[in-house]
């Protein structure tokens, strides 16, 4: 992984099932990236991300899921227990990677670059919670951050000028 890359696809990461996931695999795909938790005021949105995925997939949007137990212990399952929540409450067909850390000094790589590149409010890079939201081009360029309230159904417009 490259500290100060360009684009994401600089950066891998592990699948629920352990596997290594380049992001390079995604390169040409439109991407929302987002935080994810399992027993969270926000997990609802599962249903309107797997729709987005549904609907606009064969115009090459991807979206990853990035479980983080990071705020209120809202993941604290183990990949198992966190693949099947997704499936059996959701349906979720879109990858979910291995639970990460989104802030601090153990925040994975790809959040440090997604931070960077897109502040929150105020200008802060903080995640502050679970559901925040990263829309990255067929280039690997992060275009915006969006907060946790905003429901996926909200990003389909910036979505599709992307497509």
């Amino acid at each position: 992984m490259i500290a100060n890359s360009s684009s994401i696809y600089a950066y891998s990461a592990a699948l629920l099932d352990g596997t290594q996931c380049p992001l390079s695999s995604f390169a040409g795909k439109v991407l929302l990236i987002v935080n994810t938790a399992s027993k969270c005021g926000f997990t609802p949105q599962y249903a309107g991300l797997e729709l987005l995925y549904k609907q606009y997939q064969e115009r090459g949007l991807v979206v990853l899921g990035f479980p983080c137990n990071q705020f209120g212990a809202q993941e604290p399952g183990s990949s198992e227990e966190i693949g099947a929540f997704c499936q059996a409450n959701y349906g979720v067909s879109f990858p979910i990677f291995s639970r990460i850390e989104v802030n601090g000094s153990e925040a994975h790589p790809l959040y440090q670059y997604l931070t960077r590149e897109k502040a929150g409010i105020f200008g802060t890079e903080a995640i502050k919670w679970n559901f925040t939201k990263f829309l990255v081009d067929r280039e690997g360029h992060v275009v915006e951050r969006f907060a946790p309230r905003v429901a996926p159904a909200e990003i389909a417009a910036h979505i599709e000028k992307l497509l």
